[in-house]
């Protein structure tokens, strides 16, 4: 298990088995870091595989999040912007400068958990091919490609797509 907290630090120092040691330009051998492969473990598990489906994109907020409504409208698909709206001071879709969450307050933070909702996020965290501000409008992300494929199906929207994406899922804070 991976904590979010840093360990604590001892502030003491044992004087007795410090030494101190000349400089030296010439290395006897070289060096062999300890690597826990057990960390290595938990890296991989800090990532998920997810279907992202992608109903549109573009770089206008306002367009986007039009067409978000009326695909809430005629699919009855919620809508979960996880407290974020778009800064236009920022030009930035963000949570409120205010919010509680002061790590991520006035900043962008992506949908990464399984949801059948609707959202607008930017795309290049999901495919980083993207340019840094296009827009996604999200109708979900799925564990399966099948789950995400019958969405695809039933959104029907020329222009919609899939993306397999490696999503981080490990701590943020």
């Amino acid at each position: 298990m991976v904590s979010c907290k840093p360990k604590p630090v001892s502030k003491t120092i044992d004087k007795q088995s410090a030494r101190v040691l000349s400089a030296s330009y010439r290395t006897k051998s070289a060096a062999k870091p300890y690597v826990d492969a057990g960390d290595i473990d938990e890296q991989k598990d800090d990532y998920a595989d997810y279907y992202v489906v992608v109903a549109d994109t573009g770089e206008k907020y306002n367009v986007l999040r039009d067409k978000m409504l009326d695909l809430h409208q005629s699919l009855n698909v919620p809508i979960d912007t996880m407290g974020r709206t778009y800064n236009k001071v920022k030009d930035l879709i963000a949570l409120p400068d205010n919010d509680e969450d002061e790590i991520f307050a006035g900043d962008y933070f992506q949908r990464r958990n399984i949801s059948n909702t609707l959202s607008l996020e930017y795309l290049q965290p999901y495919l980083s091919s993207s340019k840094n501000k296009t827009i996604a409008l999200v109708a979900g992300i799925y564990e399966t490609k099948m789950s995400a494929d019958s969405v695809l199906k039933s959104i029907a929207i020329p222009n919609a797509f899939t993306i397999k994406a490696h999503i981080y899922q490990g701590c943020l804070h």
